[in-house]
């Protein structure tokens, strides 16, 4: 086709070249038509509990006029910090509808990532899962949010929430004491909404949509700014892309199995937003690290169509000794994200289920999917696949010019689904967009002469633990803090469950310093995922002739 677009004449047959979202005129457009064309069917399924399209029309209309009421205008930001629940959907879609900003925000995080998150977006309201509140009360008078909703998770389960909420509160104590305020919980949002008239804002494509934070390619958590048409865009060449997939196959819906947060790019636009374009059911996880629970909800499943997943979960699913009970002969495809998926790991897969994993590659600063095998692939491929349609991928030096095939350099991306920028921060956009409008994605791979990409390594120092990305300079910032540490350093270390984790090297000031002392000082700053897993305390840091640490000469160790 084009030796500039070699991955063109690799692409199954029937697949387009291009995408064309231009049916919808924003994200609301196609929420409105799915609710016209599915009213009846189940949307989303949570602990047993569902909610049909015409339910979830109703009350993400509710919660738009609820927000409206307040006095918020178009373009302000609501945070939503919960995991799988039904109140997510109704939240992203009510907010959406109302013209606002919807901020995704881990609900794992420590008061001080949950400070910047909210005060570097703006965030005027935050809708919050009791279990959470606690972390909230600690900065609320750090912020100025007018708006907080509080919901639990047995709020919308009817009277079998009752005992959800007794069970989850009492029993399992997993709801430590909290006192916020002022707050109203988010069922009574919705029946304030109910009484208020909802008004259709004008939204168009380049109005925003989500602010996805992300340590970017470069270090800082920022958000990238997603406008409707980059998730048009990329809800669209997904379904381009699984097409071939599904050709031929009489499927009355679509099933998804939601395992992963939808406030991780990955699941927001794969499950949530494509699942409602293509009028599917999306079954929703809230706690996909109980796999015992998790497969016994899989293994009560009669029929799924969609899993996506990152490599630790497939791993943990299948070193579980009740695995061989889940039925996958309805799996059309399971997509691996968020990390590399391990060649033992995809193997071992394909032979326990007979199906592959159709790796992808993406970031939050692309909607997020931009690279993808496709749903026809039979085995381990070790590459993350073609440019989805519409989709560039250069192949660059360091002084941006493009290389030629199977030649290393940083990819870079271009196509409708990059993102607009990071949010109140030119400078931050302007070292990763190049002059003609690709993404430098921090990430060093090779190009083969039929358009696969392979990643080979990565330019930065990012530690990705289980598709989560972790910032050295962020945890060393952490680490640095405590009294007795001179110098740190942080890098990552292979591990066969979450693919990395974070290792750190301490060189001390006082020599009284302890592992312990390490560890709890940074349970109480950092996130599960973020905090070392393995501590070493050495004499020195290797460091060049500039005074930089090398961190390669650490992980070389």
């Amino acid at each position: 086709m084009s030796q500039d677009k070699p991955w063109l004449d690799s692409y199954p047959e029937g697949v387009p070249h291009q995408v064309d979202y231009s049916q919808y005129e924003s994200l609301n457009h196609m929420f409105e038509d799915s609710f016209d064309l599915y009213a009846n069917r189940v949307a989303f399924t949570c602990m047993g509990k569902t909610l049909t399209y015409q339910e979830l029309n109703v009350r993400s209309m509710q919660f738009a006029a609820y927000l409206q009421s307040t006095g918020l205008n178009q373009g302000d930001r609501v945070a939503i910090m919960m995991p799988n629940l039904l109140q997510y959907p109704i939240a992203i879609l009510g907010a959406l509808r109302a013209g606002m900003v919807v901020v995704s925000v881990n609900p794992l995080y420590t008061p001080r990532e949950l400070l910047h998150q909210l005060k570097d977006s703006g965030a005027d309201a935050l809708v919050i899962l009791e279990n959470f509140a606690h972390v909230f009360e600690k900065v609320q008078d750090q912020v100025d949010i007018q708006h907080v909703l509080v919901t639990s998770m047995g709020e919308l389960m009817g009277v079998k929430g009752i005992l959800i909420n007794w069970v989850v509160r009492k029993i399992k104590k997993l709801v430590p004491k909290w006192n916020l305020a002022n707050y109203i919980s988010f069922k009574n949002a919705l029946a304030i909404g109910d009484r208020h008239s909802y008004i259709k804002p004008q939204v168009g494509h380049n109005d925003i949509a989500f602010l996805q934070y992300t340590g970017g390619t470069t270090g800082v958590s920022k958000g990238a700014t997603l406008l409707h048409r980059n998730i048009l865009a990329n809800i669209m060449q997904i379904e381009l892309w699984l097409e071939p997939g599904l050709r031929g196959k009489t499927i009355d819906q679509l099933i998804f199995v939601c395992a992963l947060p939808m406030y991780h790019i990955f699941a927001l636009t794969a499950c949530c937003m494509f699942g409602i374009r293509a009028g599917g059911l999306n079954i929703l996880v809230t706690n996909p690290r109980d796999i015992s629970g998790f497969i016994k909800l899989l293994a009560g499943l009669k029929t799924f169509h969609i899993f996506p997943a990152v490599n630790t979960l497939f791993n943990a699913l299948m070193n579980h000794p009740q695995f061989k009970k889940i039925n996958f002969s309805s799996l059309l495809v399971a997509i691996g994200g968020g990390v590399a998926v391990q060649r033992v790991v995809a193997d071992r897969w394909l032979a326990l289920t007979g199906k592959s994993i159709a790796e992808g590659y993406g970031l939050s600063e692309t909607s997020p999917v931009s690279c993808c095998n496709t749903p026809l692939i039979d085995g381990f491929t070790g590459h993350i696949g073609l440019p989805l349609p519409g989709t560039d991928v250069s192949i660059r030096d360091d002084a941006g010019r493009q290389l030629p095939t199977d030649m290393p350099g940083e990819i870079c991306i271009r196509g409708p689904q990059v993102m607009a920028g990071y949010w109140r921060s030119q400078d931050e956009t302007n070292k990763v967009m190049t002059v003609d409008g690709f993404l430098k994605t921090g990430d060093i791979g090779v190009m083969d002469a039929s358009g696969y990409v392979k990643i080979i390594d990565r330019k930065k120092d990012v530690v990705i633990v289980s598709g989560f990305n972790v910032y050295p300079n962020e945890v060393e910032e952490v680490v640095a803090m405590l009294p007795g540490v001179f110098e740190c350093a942080v890098v990552g270390v292979p591990d066969e469950h979450s693919g990395e984790v974070v290792k750190v090297y301490i060189v001390k000031g006082d020599a009284n310093l302890t592992e312990q002392q390490v560890i709890a000082h940074c349970k109480e700053q950092l996130t599960n995922y973020k905090r070392p897993k393995y501590i070493e305390f050495i004499n020195e840091l290797p460091k060049n002739t500039v005074g930089k640490t090398l961190r390669r000469e650490l992980r070389n160790r």
